[in-house]
């Protein structure tokens, strides 16, 4: 009788085979719970800007909940679009995130070609603030409120010049969408960032600004600059004197810069849910958001279909803003 017909002894040389198997196969790796190792936080523009210091105070806390460090690695460049390709080419893996601003739903029509697609390329995890802009002025122009403001344009020869940090950045769209409401003669006056835009603003060198308030903050408690108007839909409770555009004549005005974290496309939704989980958390934080209040930040935790929404809904907004400003990237 064939040994592999008896039931018995089948099942024996089975049993084994098996234990063969076990002890000289290696066993399959399974993958690692993420995150197993530091994940960079990729920043679009140079240490010291508003995104830059509110990337740190997130990533500090974000590192801490999640037990690995979060290391921002600034690339600045061509108004954030330098760093965001970096990300949107990245591996998909958790491992490197991008603080989505403002600039990017900008940049989708600012620009002809990208090498990336601003809306296709990155998974939405998390609004962390919005910031609001302030419109300041050289204290030697005779401007006290933006009926001031708008008058003052109106009957100078030359209208009135207004500063940004460059062209089609949410600083100068700022300026362009109060001159399409206002119907005020207003020169843009370009810079390749905001401090020489500050710099030269406060020689007077240009008359007027809508710069973000962590920026000129400093300068209007020094009586550097004059604040005249705030462009969120609410006052700041860092400047309650300073009324809002949309108060002082122009209803429903509301721009702020903003902030959030994305990943690239295709990123693991595990990740990408575990990501808006402890963002939700650090921003409900006491010491967090007094941070970012100080900042005159506002957190904005919501969930990343939230933040989707969002960018699609700026991204429509600002397309409208540079085709009737003619606005081009430099």
């Amino acid at each position: 009788m064939s040994l592999f017909k008896t039931p018995s002894r089948r099942a024996a040389l089975a049993a084994l085979f098996t234990a063969f198997a076990c002890t000289t196969l290696p066993a399959r790796a399974q993958p690692a719970a993420w995150p197993s190792k530091p994940i960079k936080l990729v920043v679009g523009y140079a240490a010291g800007g508003a995104t830059d210091v509110i990337a740190r105070i997130v990533a500090v806390e974000l590192g801490k909940q999640l037990g690995q460090p979060v290391l921002v690695d600034n690339r600045a460049g061509a108004n954030s679009n330098v760093g965001a390709e970096i990300v949107a080419r990245a591996p998909a893996d958790g491992y490197t995130l991008y603080v989505y601003t403002i600039a990017n739903t900008i940049n989708a029509s600012l620009y002809d070609k990208l090498g990336y697609d601003p809306l296709k390329d990155f998974e939405p995890m998390g609004l962390i603030a919005k910031v609001p802009n302030i419109l300041v002025v050289n204290p030697q122009l005779p401007v006290k409120t933006l009926a001031d403001y708008v008058n003052f344009a109106k009957t100078s020869p030359n209208g009135i010049t207004f500063a940004s940090s460059g062209s089609g950045s949410s600083i100068h769209l700022s300026g362009e969408i109060f001159k399409m409401a206002a119907k005020a003669p207003m020169l843009h006056v370009p810079y390749r960032g905001s401090a020489p835009a500050v710099t030269d603003l406060l020689g007077g060198q240009v008359q007027s600004m809508f710069d973000n308030a962590p920026s000129v903050l400093p300068h209007v408690r020094g009586g550097k600059l004059n604040a005249i108007a705030i462009t969120s839909a609410q006052r700041s409770p860092l400047l309650p004197e300073v009324p809002t555009v949309a108060e002082s004549g122009f209803p429903g005005f509301d721009v702020q810069s903003w902030f959030g974290i994305a990943g690239p496309a295709g990123t693991p939704q595990a990740v990408v849910q575990r990501v808006n989980s402890e963002l939700v958390k650090l921003l409900a934080l006491p010491e967090v958001r007094q941070r970012l209040l100080n900042l005159a930040a506002t957190p904005e935790p919501g969930t990343p279909a939230q933040m989707r929404s969002w960018t699609l809904s700026e991204a429509k907004r600002w397309r409208e803003v540079v085709k009737q400003s003619g606005a081009r990237a430099e």
